[in-house]
């Protein structure tokens, strides 16, 4: 569904000091927009915020960005961690594509993606967050021994992703079909997920962790 335009979304995004609207100034320097040395964690396409301000909440000792492209969506992310009092937590809108600008050598600590888009059609498979093209971007700047944690409702892209991490240097530490009915503990669900579990969808997931060579 197309979302209507929100033409008040963006400013009051940018008088929140939790939105970073000039993220290519902070590579190499998130700790300094944080004011302490803890764990970046980054959540890819945050949505309207629930996944990364619960994880934020229940970890104060952990720093995490969410990224994502629509004001209209964001704005909701940014109200959230505002009302939590989230001085962990920044949110940047900006293109997933061009997140190898952003950040520096060994300044991730995680990866959350969850439910991206599957792009289905061959042509576009080079979109998904987790297709080599993008898993070896993140390598970039994420810490060896990092894990990635990705959640999907589909099954193409997810048979498809248990070969693009090995292909791209990550190994699979966990993997299930059928998250709320494993033994995983601790899963934190998205809005998204949350609707579409009430209607018998089952949340796909898996660990990769990145091995420096």
């Amino acid at each position: 569904m197309r979302l209507r335009k929100k033409w008040w979304a963006r400013p009051e995004m940018e008088a929140s000091h939790l939105t970073i609207v000039n993220p290519q100034e902070h590579s190499g320097k998130w700790n300094e927009e944080f004011e302490n040395k803890n764990k970046i964690y980054l959540e890819l396409g945050c949505g309207r915020g629930k996944f990364i301000c619960t994880n934020a909440e229940n970890n104060k000792d952990i720093n995490y960005i969410g990224i994502d492209l629509k004001d209209e969506v964001l704005i909701y992310d940014v109200r959230r961690a505002e009302e939590l009092e989230l001085e962990n937590v920044r949110i940047v809108p900006m293109n997933i594509g061009n997140i190898e600008e952003i950040f520096d050598t060994d300044e991730i600590s995680r990866i959350y993606i969850n439910f991206c888009n599957p792009w289905p059609k061959e042509r576009h498979k080079k979109r998904r967050l987790t297709h080599p093209g993008f898993l070896n971007m993140y390598k970039k700047f994420l810490v060896p021994g990092s894990e990635i944690w990705f959640k999907t409702d589909d099954t193409g892209l997810f048979t498809d992703s248990q070969e693009y991490f090995p292909e791209s240097g990550f190994n699979i530490e966990y993997l299930t079909y059928d998250l709320h009915n494993s033994d995983f503990q601790g899963n934190i669900t998205t809005e998204y997920e949350e609707k579409f579990t009430s209607l018998g969808m089952k949340t796909m997931f898996l660990i990769a962790r990145y091995e420096q060579i």
